[in-house]
């Protein structure tokens, strides 16, 4: 699944992203952490693996996602 980077917080390496019909989910460090980024900006299209129902993995839409 594809998204847009809504904001990041460098400190807590948390955020938000908007999904391509709008809608907002947010991701946790968890996430973020499981991805090989180092930070994320406002504006990038991002990759998303999602587990019940949360954001489990993040990265850059030029990257993959493990086992997609």
């Amino acid at each position: 699944m594809q998204a847009t980077v809504r904001s990041f917080d460098e400190a807590t390496r948390s955020g938000t992203v908007f999904l391509d019909d709008g809608s907002v989910l947010e991701f946790g460090a968890p996430a973020f952490d499981a991805g090989p980024l180092l930070l994320l900006r406002v504006g990038q299209r991002v990759n998303l693996a999602m587990s019940g129902g949360e954001i489990s993995y993040i990265t850059l839409s030029t990257f993959p996602v493990p086992g997609a």
